[in-house]
């Protein structure tokens, strides 16, 4: 079934798309007026192509991050460093889970595509199965290892025939995305799937 994703602040560049694809871009009533038959899905604020995290490694491999059951003892927010690492090295298995809540926070703020050289098989394993793409380190990276880096790295536009990767922010438009950073993001969209929603 083709799906039309269009945000209240951006109705210019809504979205059809045709399973993993993207069938058009442009202006929300001309895309319904072609497809009038496709489920709609309205969103908040601003549909962009989504971000880049270059620091897969650093928040996949580097970063412990709890299960929710284990708040007591480890608390909510990821654990880097040396402290991390002892918990892999207690118990190796957590890799594969701890890699699977990072690929999930980063959905959580709009990555659909990460960089860096990821080292360890559970990593790896948790970026393919959620589809994020995997590109190129820049050269020049943002200010360390973030959920929202800093500045943020918006992948190119989205074009007919292209996969349907993007995300959606709840803002006015990019300038305050950049202020107010990828914690705004309110849904995420991988090979046409809606992989985050927010709550």
């Amino acid at each position: 079934m083709q799906t039309i994703h269009v945000a209240e602040a951006s109705p210019e560049t809504a979205v059809l798309v045709d399973g993993g694809v993207v069938a058009a871009v442009g202006p929300y009533e001309d895309l319904v007026a072609v497809r009038p038959e496709a489920r709609v899905r309205r969103w908040p604020g601003i549909l962009t192509p989504g971000l880049l995290n270059p620091y897969a490694p650093e928040l996949l491999e580097g970063m412990y991050h709890p299960d929710p059951r284990e708040a007591e003892g480890f608390g909510t927010e990821p654990i880097p460093g040396e402290r991390a690492q002892r918990i892999f090295r207690m118990d190796p298995s957590r890799r594969g889970a701890s890699a699977r809540r990072g690929v999930q926070r980063m959905l959580a703020h709009g990555t659909v595509a990460v960089a860096g050289e990821l080292r360890s098989q559970a990593a790896a394993d948790a970026v393919r199965r959620a589809g994020l793409a995997v590109g190129r380190r820049p050269d020049k990276l943002p200010a360390g290892p973030s959920f929202s880096p800093a500045p943020l790295i918006l992948l190119p536009g989205l074009a007919p025939g292209g996969p349907a990767r993007f995300a959606v922010f709840d803002v006015p438009d990019r300038a305050a995305l950049v202020r107010l950073g990828p914690s705004t993001c309110v849904a995420t969209v991988i090979g046409g799937r809606l992989v985050y929603r927010a709550r």
